[in-house]
């Protein structure tokens, strides 16, 4: 079955980010449908997110990062990250997140 998955790297310490809560949401309907929430394991991964069929459509993963670096005492830019995605195929998509306090970067994982 496809899913998708997700990882979190604190870029500015080289780890992994842990406790990053998520949600996942399906866009339809003139808005958004939550699909899946987690948060992100000792290894920054988060593989349970999804339960069902995926389906093609456009996706949007939101990071609650506020809390993780308010954990850690430290400031930061953005307290949400949403990535907005397509999903066209079956294929698994993994979309990690690199993560710093003042930016961030996404990609197409596998």
């Amino acid at each position: 079955m496809s899913t998708i998955t997700t990882h979190v790297l604190d870029t500015s310490l080289g780890r992994p980010a842990s406790g990053v809560p998520l949600v996942l949401a399906a866009a339809g309907g003139g808005g958004w449908r939550v699909v899946g929430k987690g948060s992100t394991d000792g290894d920054g991964r988060c593989r349970t997110l999804m339960k069902g069929k995926l389906k093609r459509g456009v996706y949007r993963l939101t990071f609650g990062v506020a809390s993780y670096f308010k954990r850690s005492r430290r400031a930061s830019f953005y307290p949400e990250i949403a990535i907005v995605f397509e999903v066209r195929d079956a294929r698994h998509h993994h979309v990690p997140l690199l993560l710093s306090a003042w930016g961030y970067s996404t990609y197409r994982g596998s």
